[in-house]
């Protein structure tokens, strides 16, 4: 399963709670909350350009045209973004374990 595939999975099931809507605590309005959804593709999206920016650093590194400190900040900006994104996946899935573990 990807991410879109996550992300639609995630939204039909919000679309089927919106009938009871949760309680929006303090006084934050929806446009000021985003959904999680939105959250986690933004965030994947972050992590994903990071790598690509690695990439075109390395490739502009080989070609003499980049320092190798800005290599090394872009190789450690995507290794960053990449273990960032690994933890939030395995607390997802702990939090995931858990919940299934919990009596009915």
């Amino acid at each position: 399963m990807d991410v879109k595939q996550a992300a639609a999975a995630y939204g039909s099931i919000a679309g089927i709670t919106q009938n009871n809507p949760p309680v929006n605590p303090g006084n934050l309005t929806e446009e000021a909350s985003p959904s999680f959804s939105d959250m986690v593709m933004k965030s994947l999206s972050g992590a994903v350009d990071a790598g690509n920016k690695a990439e075109e650093m390395s490739t502009l590194a080989l070609m003499g045209k980049a320092d190798i400190t800005q290599l090394s900040i872009a190789v450690s900006n995507a290794e960053l973004a990449l273990n960032t994104v690994s933890t939030v996946r395995d607390k997802v899935i702990s939090a995931y374990q858990q919940i299934m573990q919990m009596p009915i």
